[in-house]
């Protein structure tokens, strides 16, 4: 076996799954490139650039990239050299120093440099320009790096990749040995970015029986935990997901079923009625359930005639309701709740801002929120007033919950709620712990659009129940039916495939093309040129591209690659863990952090990338959030998002592939869902045929959930609940 020593110059490819890296490597003695450097490839999990190694390994030989040294077994250690310890300083391994930063050390302390900040670093001060507050950033990752190590070496035996290694020191920190030792099954739901296969292999690795009652007990939760996350059921009935769980780890439903039972006995789950639940979901719908139930039983004692009121209104404002319009203003204000649904252009703005007159007449205190920033701003500009997302209205708390709820509710008379389609049964939970009794609740949304992300269908279960005052506008509008947009969506609503044809002036075009290829390419000139010139609209904040699906040519990934190229194709980026990031590139966040104030669907803008802070600074809607490098999985490029993801956004114009190659994904309400977020223009490019697919294709997939008959059965005592 052979022996090479010398210093990681660059890493070139590195697959943060699977710890595969190819790095180019600077040998201290021996055979180079004409570069001076040699290419190392292996599974070498937390290796870095500027990091000194010893390695063991075999030379080859490798058809198209030529002489290779393939590792076996490798460690670090310090450089030994003036040049070695520049680099290995330089390399941005530790926080707090870049390349100039090194420089000036390495000048002050030569190759000692790495003794003066283990041992004595309060000498840091005698560097040019060092500052207290950096050498304590300095002393503190350097003590992180010592201690990581040991952390490391560990998971590295068990094959944790060095992405999910970070994050698991970043959790337990010391305590991360001893931990995982007791229950490697933690991680999947302590470690966002680690689910359960990778924590099964890793106990896999670590001697845990396959048919141990621990791995049965977290295969349980996995099952119901993937329902509820990628499905959005609430629930599962008992014997599905025995069966699930059985098929997913390889033993017998009798295993499982015992396994479920101690889950239920330790209180871990929820059964109710052969139908079982993860405690939080189970909660969260009775609370809806029941605190819903409490607002249809408050009758509104209002002196005046509210009749008079909205013809009052009506000529104060220059505005004449509809007959469902006026239904909505007296039932919104007879009773204590109500759901207000219609699909583009039938008035549902128009009658939310009768109502906000109606009560502002009155002397109500009046909250305006939405699921999503971009919603929320919608609604302040339609209403003219201040409103907010949901999650800012009740004061998200840094790791989660809300400063807002039952002991300490909103201080108002009534709150009108919108984009209501997306909101979970969790979030709608939260929300209603902190309305008050008394206040009027309008749930405002479009039945017709894809369900909520997230668990639950609380609009449809809530209009099935019939608990809860509901009026449906169906009337499109005079003023919107010279939409194309509008009408289009409404024809594909009702089983019709809209006339693809377009004149000059249209706002909807459908620009056929059937290859995936020839799909891709018109998409990207279509955002860097063809629109932009045509209807001055930014290619990056004004154009979104939507796509049904995240693989494929024409799916959101490599959508995304393609018009980063186009859109932000050059100056300072990151490569992390396979995602390119560059300065200026247009970025999403997926999943809700609350310690950030930064919520699942969030879209914003790379400002800076500090690789001296190890930190990228992104701008979400003029607020600027520092993410550091190991938590840029929670980040995604965003030119190209899923339909799902831009559910309670609007946009100035959406551009949209529709295509065979998506035939699982082609819904009549994901399609119907892509037009209606768009304000001014959509582009759709693909095949008739794959467009008549979907709008054919009506199948919704039904969710387990029992908010519709909970609320039924407070109405009526004698049904189960």
């Amino acid at each position: 076996m052979a022996r090479l020593k010398g210093t990681i110059e660059r890493i070139t490819f590195q697959n943060e799954e699977t710890g595969f890296t190819v790095a180019r490597l600077r040998p201290e003695e021996g055979r180079a490139g004409s570069d001076g450097l040699v290419t190392v490839v292996g599974e070498t999990m937390s290796l870095a650039a500027g990091e000194s190694v010893v390695m063991e390994g075999d030379w080859g030989s490798h058809a198209e990239y030529g002489r290779q040294f393939k590792i076996d077994h490798y460690e670090t250690v310090h450089p030994s050299t003036v040049e070695g310890v520049r680099r290995y300083l330089g390399s941005g391994l530790i926080k707090g120093i870049g390349p100039v930063m090194a420089g000036r050390i390495v000048d002050r302390f030569g190759k000692d440099a790495l003794e003066v900040i283990e041992h004595e670093p309060g000498r840091l001060k005698e560097v040019e320009g060092l500052g207290p507050k950096r050498a304590r950033m300095i002393t503190a990752a350097w003590k992180a790096q010592k201690e990581i190590h040991g952390v490391m070496v560990f998971l590295q035996s068990h094959d944790v990749a060095t992405g999910h290694a970070v994050k698991i020191w970043k959790r337990y920190g010391q305590k991360a040995v001893p931990l995982l030792r007791e229950n490697p099954y933690r991680l999947s739901s302590d470690v966002w970015g680690i689910g359960f296969l990778t924590a099964d292999r890793i106990a896999q690795n670590m001697g845990v029986a396959r048919d141990s009652e621990t791995r049965v007990e977290a295969g349980i939760r996995h099952v119901l935990t993937t329902a509820s996350d990628d499905q959005g059921h609430v629930y599962l009935p008992r014997e599905l997901a025995v069966e699930m769980t059985a098929e997913a780890l390889g033993v017998t439903p009798d295993l499982v079923d015992s396994g479920l039972s101690r889950l239920i006995e330790a209180e871990d789950l929820v059964e109710e009625e052969s139908r079982v639940y993860l405690p939080p979901l189970y909660y969260a719908e009775k609370g809806v359930a029941t605190r819903l139930f409490q607002c249809s039983q408050i009758s509104r004692i209002e002196t005046g005639d509210v009749g008079d009121e909205i013809d009052t209104i009506e000529i104060r404002h220059d505005v004449k309701f509809a007959g469902r319009q006026r239904e909505a203003l007296v039932k919104a204000l007879d009773h204590n709740g109500l759901v207000l649904t219609g699909g583009p252009g039938t008035g549902k703005t128009t009658t939310v801002r009768g109502l906000l007159w109606l009560l502002e007449a009155r002397k109500k205190k009046v909250a305006l929120a939405a699921p999503t920033g971009r919603a929320a701003k919608r609604m302040q500009e339609t209403t003219g007033r201040e409103a907010s997302t949901i999650h800012r209205l009740l004061g998200s708390r840094p790791g989660g919950g809300f400063e807002r709820d039952f002991e300490n509710p909103l201080e108002i008379d009534a709150i009108v709620v919108d984009e209501i389609s997306m909101v979970d049964v969790f979030l709608m939970n939260s929300l209603l712990r902190a309305v008050p009794v008394s206040a009027s609740i309008v749930l405002v949304g479009d039945t017709d659009q894809l369900p909520s992300v997230g668990p639950g269908s609380v609009l449809r279960d809530v209009i099935l129940s019939g608990v809860v005052a509901t009026v449906r506008l169906d009337q499109v509008f005079r003023q919107a039916q010279s939409s194309r947009i509008v009408m289009s969506a409404h024809e594909i609503n009702s089983g019709e495939v809209p006339d693809l044809r377009h004149g000059r002036d249209s706002d909807f075009f459908f620009l056929e093309s059937n290859s995936p290829e020839d799909v891709s390419n018109t998409i990207a000139d279509l955002c860097a040129q063809r629109l932009p010139g045509s209807y001055s609209l930014d290619p990056i904040d004004d154009i979104q591209v939507l796509s049904p699906m995240y693989r494929g040519e024409t799916g959101a990934n490599a959508l995304n690659e393609r018009l980063q190229d186009r859109l932000n194709g050059t100056g300072q980026e990151l490569i992390r863990g396979g995602l390119r990031l560059r300065r200026g590139d247009k970025v999403m966040q997926i999943r809700n952090n609350y310690n950030r104030d930064v919520f699942n669907g969030d879209i914003g803008r790379i400002r800076e990338i500090r690789q001296t802070d190890q930190e990228v600074a992104i701008d979400f809607g003029g607020r600027t959030v520092p993410y550091d490098f190991s938590d840029l999985d929670e980040i995604v490029l965003a030119y190209a998002i899923s339909v799902h993801k831009s559910q309670g956004s609007e946009f100035r114009a959406i551009v949209m592939p529709v295509t065979t190659q998506h035939y699982v994904m082609l819904q009549r309400n994901l399609i119907y869902t892509a037009i209606t977020r768009a304000r001014e223009l959509v582009v759709m490019v693909g095949s008739r045929k794959a467009m008549e697919m979907a709008v054919e294709n009506n199948a919704v997939a039904e969710r387990f959930t029992t908010l519709d008959t909970r609320l039924s059965a407070m109405l009526s005592p004698e049904v189960p609940s």
